[in-house]
């Protein structure tokens, strides 16, 4: 049994926070060659003979050898040119692909290419894998898909994949820019866990200790690693993916990406709906969270130095919020209406555990810690790295905390009215 698989079995089940935590995750492996070896693996972890390979020309192309692996197994495929925009519409064509069939799903390649998978996998009970091509993202073994639906970009409740694989030459020889997006990617769940502490103090969110530490360990030990990130290694390829891993099952074992995401992912998925609408392909996902992470944490440290609050009860012009997301304002009503997120906020508590607030931002790395380790690590650092206009960017910082129901630091700039220094 691998170490990453013995630490997740040892956190499953009942847990001091209360909660009773589980995966769908039952079978990592992580090694040099694996792609030789695929079909063997889902055999022993019984994986149904009839298999619907999902992937698109790139990540088919970076997993060579995989398809011969098959042999034996009667494979379909569903294979895209180049899939950049993961969307609902691409879930429900795999659903249509396996419903009423015993049938398993293997899906080659990151985030976009796994992400409808973990959708219609979970919506007709089917068993996944996940055959990861690069270290570009930390949702391998995620719980949610994140999705867009009519130009929205919202997460799905889904499934953690049954078998995850990562094979340590391929993801050694993954292209640069995806490996820097991936330590972008993880850097982002600093504000995250920020954001999660916050909330859990100020709403009484369900928090973990044992699952907040599982993330920000692998934060920190990525963080450590940062000048060998875009390296050609395969042990340091190996280490940076059971770092990815570690989040993903934060997230799994929450059933939600509390442990991984705040407002930075958040700000990053209104500037892609944002952009869709005006035909833009996005970035990588890791570049524009790792830029979004900068800008947050910039913010987050002016609040900490703040020593003391004077605090109102949130007043927002929803008519000017409406007009900012236009056609998606709708979608905006339905997660601030009729109940909102800061309503059970008070001005006078805020205002109590402000001093715990700003301790809790001081307690994680600062913004010129994580821009030094993103630059070792080639990461694009500024606006004007990712090519995004800064009106635009700015914009989405002020109207993004209206995206989710969610509290994050962010959200309560429009209740702090007053400040002492």
């Amino acid at each position: 049994m691998s170490d990453i698989l013995e630490l997740i079995n040892s956190m499953q089940g009942e847990c001091s926070c209360g909660r009773s935590h589980y995966t769908s995750v039952k079978d990592i492996r992580i090694g040099s060659g694996l792609v030789n070896s695929v079909g063997q693996i889902l055999r022993e972890n019984g994986f149904p003979e009839k298999i619907l390979l999902v992937a698109d020309q790139n990540t088919l192309k970076a997993a060579h050898g995989i398809e011969k692996s098959l042999d034996g197994f009667d494979v379909q495929y569903k294979i895209y040119d180049d899939l950049r925009v993961a969307q609902v519409k691409h879930a429900e064509q795999l659903e249509e692909l396996i419903k009423n069939e015993d049938i398993g799903v293997l899906s080659v390649g990151t985030g976009s290419v796994n992400d409808p998978c973990r959708l219609a996998a979970a919506r007709q009970n089917k068993m996944l894998c996940i055959f990861a091509t690069a270290p570009s993202m930390d949702g391998f073994a995620s719980y949610s898909s994140p999705l867009v639906d009519n130009g929205f970009k919202m997460s799905y409740p889904a499934e953690s994949p049954r078998v995850i694989i990562g094979d340590t030459k391929i993801l050694a020889n993954a292209p640069v820019e995806l490996k820097s997006a991936g330590f972008g990617d993880m850097v982002a769940k600093y504000v995250g866990l920020i954001d999660w502490q916050v909330s859990s103090l100020l709403t009484n969110e369900p928090y973990c200790e044992k699952i907040a530490h599982l993330t920000k360990s692998a934060v920190d030990e990525l963080m450590e690693m940062a000048d060998k990130v875009t390296q050609s290694d395969e042990h340091t390829a190996g280490k940076i993916f059971e770092a990815l891993l570690k989040t993903g099952i934060g997230m799994s074992f929450m059933q939600n990406s509390r442990p991984a995401s705040g407002a930075e992912h958040i700000v990053s998925h209104l500037i892609e709906c944002k952009e869709l609408k005006k035909g833009i392909v996005p970035n990588l996902h890791g570049d524009d969270v790792g830029v979004c992470t900068l800008e947050v944490l910039k913010h987050y440290e002016k609040l900490s130095r703040i020593k003391s609050i004077k605090a109102e009860k949130e007043h927002v012009n929803w008519d000017d919020v409406y007009e900012y997301y236009g056609d998606m304002a709708e979608n905006v009503k339905a997660v601030n209406h009729p109940e909102n997120i800061v309503d059970c906020v008070s001005a006078e508590h805020l205002m109590q555990v402000w001093g715990q607030i700003t301790d809790i931002i001081k307690s994680f790395p600062s913004y010129e810690e994580c821009k030094t380790a993103m630059i070792k690590a080639g990461c694009k650092i500024t606006v004007s790295d990712i090519g995004k206009d800064p009106e635009l960017f700015y914009s989405c910082m002020k109207y993004s905390p209206y995206m989710r129901k969610r509290l994050t630091l962010l959200r309560l700039d429009n209740m702090i009215i007053t400040e002492s220094r």
